[in-house]
């Protein structure tokens, strides 16, 4: 009896350092595992890159670009809504210009010919005034004898056949056409040092009017500029809404 009581006891004692053992092998086994999985993976992972559970994805957009596209289909809306868009722009009885007008490009481009000479106007998108600007700005105009006023950016070229042509930088402004600067181009030389003649408003006021007349009789005048004033204001809103759907399309896909 003595003896079968110590076999129970030595057995009950044995038992938990068994367990104990058993157990630290399964971890040993377990760590020895896991380090050998991350050596397998580590080269296909990008560092500092995480990650996720695949529950943790959704196929659908989240809620920031949810929010874009809500704002992106309102502007769309305003514009559609604006009196700027889609508005029919008379074109003048006198209007001597072929007009060209690439879709997405900031420009369109006007050619004629005129006894013998080939002119070429490239406008750009209008400079909006809204009334919105601060008075630094307006001051600043006002100093510039800008005023307030929207204007239109035109590059005025008049070429001769084989021969050098006269460039105009102009601003257009509602009947008002400013020359800013004017160059003679020779198409045989691209000197960029080459002398092109002094500042226009530092030249004889007769002939700055002289240069006026110029391009006066060459369809550079306020029926012309004012048309395309308009056009071009309505240019920018048609450009404008081609380019937030184009972005709605792309945060959509």
């Amino acid at each position: 009896m003595a003896f079968t009581a110590i076999l129970r006891r030595s057995a009950s004692r044995a038992a938990p350092l068994a367990a104990q053992l058993i157990g630290a092998q399964r971890r040993n086994y377990y760590s020895a595992f896991s380090a050998v999985t991350r050596a397998a993976i580590a080269p296909h992972i990008r560092p500092g890159a995480a990650y996720f559970s695949g529950r943790h994805f959704s196929s659908g957009p989240s809620s920031a670009d949810k929010k874009l596209l809500e704002i992106l289909q309102s502007e769309v809306d305003c514009v559609v809504q604006s009196e700027d868009y889609g508005k029919d722009v008379d074109v003048p009885e006198d209007f001597p210009f072929t007009l060209q007008d690439n879709v997405g490009e900031t420009t369109v481009t006007l050619t004629r010919e005129y006894e013998g000479e080939t002119i070429t106007i490239e406008v750009s998108m209008p400079n909006l005034v809204t009334g919105e600007e601060d008075e630094d700005d307006d001051v600043e105009n006002d100093e510039e004898g800008a005023g307030n006023e929207s204007s239109v950016p035109l590059l005025v070229t008049v070429a001769k056949k084989n021969g050098p042509s006269l460039e105009f930088d102009v601003t257009a402004f509602p009947d008002e056409i400013r020359i800013n600067a004017l160059s003679l181009k020779n198409p045989e030389t691209d000197d960029q040092l080459a002398y092109e003649g002094p500042d226009f408003l530092d030249l004889d006021e007769n002939l700055q009017k002289a240069f006026h007349k110029y391009l006066e009789i060459r369809g550079i005048k306020p029926s012309t500029t004012n048309f395309l004033h308009e056009y071009m204001i309505e240019k920018d809103s048609r450009e404008y809404l081609r380019w937030l759907k184009d972005v709605k399309k792309f945060v959509e896909a």
